[in-house]
């Protein structure tokens, strides 16, 4: 049985199918598992558990009887979530993300009031949700 687990809903299917194929594997040693770039469902496992999954956001709000409320909220506002992947090389790891799509948010900085070793960078993936790379 899986563990409990983050199923991202996303606009943006094929752009972060092929984003979180490209560097999941590297960053955290997650193998695809199920799903193309077509969607609607994709996940990658990792030690035979689901660690990762995408679905696309409006295949599930026609499932929950949401496709009508808007996708987005009508002003900016800060973020609700986030995804952090603990990786050995906080610089390596975002330059590859940001090869494969990502957008910068922070650059990789030490962070000592988080951790005496914490190093962070964040990152946005192809729909726009925050990542944080971190290295301790």
């Amino acid at each position: 049985m899986d563990a409990l687990y983050p199923r991202l809903l996303v606009t943006r299917f094929a752009e972060c199918f092929d984003f979180y194929r490209a560097v999941l594997p590297p960053l955290t040693g997650a193998a695809p598992a199920k799903g193309t770039p077509e969607g609607p469902y994709a996940s990658w496992d990792l030690a035979d558990r689901t660690f990762l999954a995408l679905f696309d956001r409006s295949a599930m709000a026609a499932t929950l009887g949401t496709a009508e409320l808007p996708a987005h909220p009508a002003a900016p506002s800060q973020d609700a979530a986030m995804l952090v992947l603990r990786v050995d090389d906080v610089d390596g790891a975002l330059d590859l993300c940001l090869r494969h799509g990502a957008t910068p948010v922070t650059p990789p900085t030490d962070r000592p009031e988080w951790g005496p070793t914490l190093r962070s960078a964040h990152l946005r993936d192809p729909d726009g949700r925050v990542i944080e790379l971190q290295s301790y």
